[in-house]
């Protein structure tokens, strides 16, 4: 096959994954666009869905709700870049916070533990946000990424932390164990799930919050491996969706970097846009 030809699958593979980040486009509302009049657009819609609990406005894009501190920090980004679909993502920002408040206290399960893939960065930021549950637990992925283990429920996904660890008497390692043994259990085998990329194409994994928490079963990827000839590259722009490789030429590579990029900049919580190599032994950095 030709360079020509090559590049016309790499950049048709480029369209067709791009619809995978949405396309709708809803009317826009009258929202805030400056960030104090934005807290408090978001703060009034908060308070109306969570009436039995205290908002207040402690500064430009930062609210308490009750013993929790909330950053909007990431829907303000994601609105001023995507106007149209601002109010459904703050809809949906809302809705969360109000799972979160309404089962902030029921007791934590070793059964509802489950692992997630979150960006250090990303980590630093929600530190700020820690309760009286006490600090988050996190275990390094690779660089720039970590595994933080969380409580999974009908309502919400929360964050497990020290304290839900005291409480089901388990150390550190025993929690991640579980956490990763759960997803396993809980996610179908990823050869049921994953087809071998053709050559000049991606394959995804989406529609799943857990997609890319199977980046903590290492094994689990070596008959993905093995089908593209030993050569496995993937992506996580968001949290809810892997992209993946089966070849590592420089067009390969770029074409996946580009299509990462793009994606990252659509999605309201988008994860990393850096690239991974499958080994045996874990992931590496392609750089």
């Amino acid at each position: 096959m030709s360079f020509r030809s090559r590049m016309c699958g790499w950049l048709i593979a480029l369209f067709v994954a791009d619809d995978l980040a949405g396309t709708g486009v809803a009317r826009a509302q009258q929202i805030p666009t400056d960030e104090p009049a934005f807290t408090a657009f978001v703060a009034a819609r908060i308070r109306a869905a969570v009436r039995d609990t205290p908002v207040d406005i402690k500064g430009p894009l930062t609210l308490s709700i009750g013993p929790l501190q909330a950053n909007l920090d990431r829907v303000y980004a994601f609105c001023k870049a995507n106007a149209n679909a601002c109010s459904k993502e703050i809809g949906t920002y809302v809705s969360a916070i109000v799972a979160t408040t309404s089962n902030r206290n029921d007791p934590p399960s070793r059964a509802n533990l489950r692992v997630v893939v979150r960006s250090a960065d990303y980590m630093r930021q929600a530190l700020r946000e820690v309760d009286a549950r006490g600090p988050a637990l996190m275990r390094p992925l690779a660089e720039g990424l970590v595994l933080v283990p969380v409580l999974d429920s009908p309502q919400t996904v929360k964050v497990f932390n020290d304290k839900d660890r005291a409480a089901l008497g388990l150390t550190p390692d025993q929690v991640f164990d579980i956490a990763t043994a759960n997803v396993r259990s809980n996610l179908k085998p990823l050869m049921s799930a994953a087809k071998p990329a053709a050559p000049g194409q991606f394959g995804t994994l989406q529609g799943d919050y857990y997609a890319t928490s199977r980046l903590a079963l290492i094994d689990s990827w070596a008959p993905l491996a093995q089908a593209h000839g030993g050569v496995l590259i993937v992506a996580v722009p968001s949290p809810d969706l892997v992209i993946y490789s089966g070849q590592d030429s420089s067009t390969a590579i770029d074409a996946l970097r580009t299509l990462v990029k793009n994606m990252m900049a659509r999605t309201p919580k988008p994860l990393s846009a850096t690239l991974l190599r499958w080994t045996p032994k874990g992931w590496q950095i392609v750089r």
